[in-house]
C-alpha cells in the first residue's frame, strides 16, 4: 500500500521555511535590496522574542576562532572572504569592549591542520586590533582543524572562574576540518567545561558545525552575504542567557582614580613587553599600588578587576534593556520632534512613517 501524499507539498518540504519565496526583485531587476530587508525583519523579530527577566552571563570570556584556510581565498564575498570578515572583526571588536567593557576577548587562528593563539584573552581592545592588521598579511592555505582549535581554546578557558560566561565563536569557510583524533571526545570536554559554541558559516552549513553548537547550547547559521555575515557576528555582542551551571558570586573590584604628577614614575604593567618609558600617569590598583595606563583592567599582581562606574553602568544596561518602541504615524501625533534626538519629523512618500532626518 502506498502512503498518501500531500498534494500540496512533499513531507520534507514542511520542514525547511521557504525563504526563497519572500525574495522579490526591485523595479531594475536586482535582488539585494529584498534579501536586506529580509536581515532587517529578522533581526527586528529576533529582538521582540527576546524574554525579560533573564539572568546574563554579562563578564564574558570569548576565543574567535578564525579561518584561515586555502577556503578563505574564494572571492564570493569582496573582495575575499579573508579581508571581508577581517573587516567585520574590527568593527566587531571595538563594539564588543564598548558594549562588554568587563568581558574579555582573545584570537585564534587555524590553518595546515593547525591551530594557533594569535591574542590572549585580554580586555584591551588595541591588541586585538592589531592583531588583526597583522592577520591581514597572513596567507590563507592548507586546511583548518576544528578539534585542534578548540584543544587550544579549552585549555585557556576551562581553568577560568566558575562565575564567568565561556564562549568560542567559529568563523568558519571551508568544507572539510582535518582532525588528528576523535572530534566527539572533544565536543563532550567542551560540554563538561560549561563552554558555549557558536559558529558562522561562509559557505554552507556543516553537520559537525550544527552538532558542536547543538551540544553546548551555542547558535549555529550560514550568511547570504556581506551584510548578513555581519549581522550575524555582531548578534554575538549581546551577552547570551547564563548557563544554569554557573556560579552566582560575588566579585570584588577596585575603583582606582587617575594620578598625573603626585606619583613616582612607574611602569605600567600593561605594557611590560613594550618596555614604555616611566611616566607618573595612569590609574593605581588601591589593592596593590600597580600601574595600568586604561581601564578596565585586571591587576596582574593582586588579580583585582580594576573599573570605573561607566563601565558597570554600560554592562547592567544589557539586564534592563529599553522597551520597544511603538511605531507612530506622522499624521498620528503632534509631536514635531524627535524625543531621544530632537531631530525634526519628516513623512516618506513610501509608508507614510515618521522618521529622523
Amino acid at each position: 500500500m502506498h502512503e498518501e501524499e500531500d498534494p500540496k507539498e512533499y513531507r520534507w518540504e514542511s520542514g525547511y521555511e521557504k525563504t526563497w519565496e519572500a525574495i522579490q526583485e526591485d523595479e531594475s531587476g536586482r535582488l539585494e535590496p529584498s534579501v536586506t530587508e529580509m536581515i532587517q525583519r529578522a533581526k527586528r523579530r529576533r529582538l521582540l522574542d527576546r524574554e525579560a527577566s533573564v539572568r546574563l552571563g554579562i563578564m564574558r570570556h570569548v576565543y574567535i576562532i578564525l579561518d584561515v584556510s586555502q577556503a578563505m581565498t574564494e572571492q564570493d564575498l569582496k573582495p575575499t572572504r579573508q579581508s571581508c570578515t577581517l573587516k567585520i572583526l574590527e568593527d566587531f571588536i571595538k563594539e564588543f569592549h564598548e558594549q562588554n567593557p568587563i568581558s574579555q576577548l582573545g584570537i585564534i587562528t587555524t590553518q595546515n591542520k593547525t591551530a594557533k593563539r594569535q591574542s590572549e584573552l585580554s580586555n584591551n581592545p588595541q591588541r586585538h586590533l592589531e592583531c588583526i592588521k597583522k592577520l591581514q598579511d597572513l596567507p590563507a592555505r592548507g586546511e583548518p582543524s576544528l578539534q585542534n582549535s578548540l584543544e587550544v581554546a579549552l585549555s585557556s578557558l576551562r581553568h577560568l572562574p566558575p562565575h564567568t560566561s565561556r564562549e568560542i565563536l567559529i568563523i568558519f569557510a571551508a568544507l572539510t576540518s582535518c582532525d588528528p583524533g576523535e572530534i566527539g571526545a572533544t565536543i563532550q570536554k567542551v560540554k563538561d567545561a560549561n563552554i558555549r559554541v557558536s559558529v558562522v558559516g561562509l559557505a554552507a552549513e556543516l553537520h559537525v558545525c550544527k552538532d558542536i553548537s547543538q551540544e553546548t547550547g551555542g547558535s549555529f547559521s550560514v550568511c547570504i552575504n556581506d551584510l548578513h555575515l555581519k549581522e550575524l557576528i555582531h548578534d554575538h555582542l549581546e551577552p547570551p542567557p547564563a548557563s544554569v551551571k554557573m556560579d552566582h558570586t560575588l566579585i570584588k573590584v577596585g575603583f582606582p582614580h587617575q594620578i598625573n604628577a603626585d606619583a613616582k614614575p612607574a611602569l605600567c604593567m600593561c605594557h611590560l613587553d613594550d618596555s614604555p618609558p616611566l611616566n607618573t600617569r595612569g590609574y593605581y590598583c588601591p589593592q596593590c599600588t600597580a600601574k595600568y595606563c586604561d581601564l578596565p583592567a585586571e591587576c596582574r599582581v593582586c588579580g583585582l578587576m580594576l573599573v570605573t562606574a561607566p563601565h558597570l553602568a554600560r554592562s547592567y544596561r544589557h539586564l534592563f534593556p529599553l522597551k520597544q518602541f511603538d511605531e507612530v504615524l506622522v499624521e498620528e501625533t503632534t509631536a514635531k520632534n524627535c524625543y531621544g534626538c530632537l531631530k525634526h519629523f519628516t513623512e516618506t512618500a513610501a509608508d507614510k512613517k515618521g522618521v529622523c532626518v
